[in-house]
């Protein structure tokens, strides 16, 4: 049994009143879903995602599958409950996390994403995001027109590419791997991302500080340089695995750590 400690916080940031972010820390789910549509309840379709993948912590087997599904199935509702309602019209949400999965009768993290916030790997002093951003930007760097220096000031920064609410449903990132003791994993929404270059969070996660404390660190950093935006964030930290991984890092559904962030469609 993979045994976790979790840290998390979230905070509507020192520009916006409304927070429509919502964290999701279950025992075997830990995300972050970022609502979009302002008043026009970016904070309910965050919250219907959150509701979605609490749904399935439960589980005793959780599979893959499962998650992809119940994303699937939520962002139907959002986009649904957007035409029905048209006061709620635009209203969407990003999500991005990890679960511990079963293949083959192990546990795996099946880590995925929809939209830019984002998970990042951190183990034996290297941090590596995990995650593709699905927005503009992404796509300009990808194609070698601007840099990553160049895409946290450029105007259509935070136009995104994919996100929960839309007809038809988005595709649905998904990465499995084996979980590893001692590592740690951070969750968070793009308000994080805004404030704190990745440098950072590798120096803040790799200070040996627990893993609510590590939270507490980034939300500071966050909120003491303006918090432009709503900030979530988990920081996950694996403290034991099972001793017997034979024949999972063989699997096929397994993707090497050193693939993790660079396969796109």
């Amino acid at each position: 049994m993979v045994v976790i400690d979790v840290g998390w916080a979230t905070d509507a940031g020192a520009v916006r009143q409304l927070n429509e972010d919502s964290v999701i820390v279950g025992g075997k789910i830990l995300a972050v879903a970022d609502g979009m549509g302002g008043h026009a309840a970016g904070d309910i379709a965050s919250q219907m995602t959150a509701n979605a993948l609490l749904a399935l912590d439960s589980l005793t087997v959780l599979r893959p599958t499962d998650i992809v599904a119940a994303l699937v199935n939520v962002s139907d509702l959002i986009a649904h409950r957007a035409e029905a309602e048209p006061e709620r019209w635009g209203m969407g949400t990003t999500v991005t996390g990890l679960a511990l999965v079963t293949i083959g009768g192990a546990q795996h993290w099946g880590i995925f994403n929809v939209g830019d916030s984002r998970v990042y790997h951190f183990v034996e002093g290297q941090l590596t995001r995990c995650t593709v951003d699905h927005s503009e930007v992404e796509e300009l760097i990808a194609a070698g027109q601007i840099t990553e220096a160049e895409a946290r000031v450029h105007p259509d920064r935070n136009i995104i590419t994919r996100s929960l609410g839309t007809f038809p449903p988005p595709q649905v990132d998904l990465w499995m791997v084996p979980p590893v003791e001692g590592e740690r994993y951070l969750v968070c929404s793009d308000g994080l991302v805004n404030e704190v270059e990745d440098r950072e969070m590798a120096q803040v996660l790799g200070s040996g500080e627990t893993a609510q404390m590590a939270v507490d660190q980034l939300m500071a950093m966050a909120l003491n340089r303006g918090a432009r935006d709503n900030v979530s964030i988990v920081v996950v930290q694996v403290l034991t695995t099972p001793d017997d991984h034979e024949g999972v890092m063989g699997s096929a559904a397994t993707v090497p750590r050193d693939r993790l962030g660079t396969g796109r469609e």
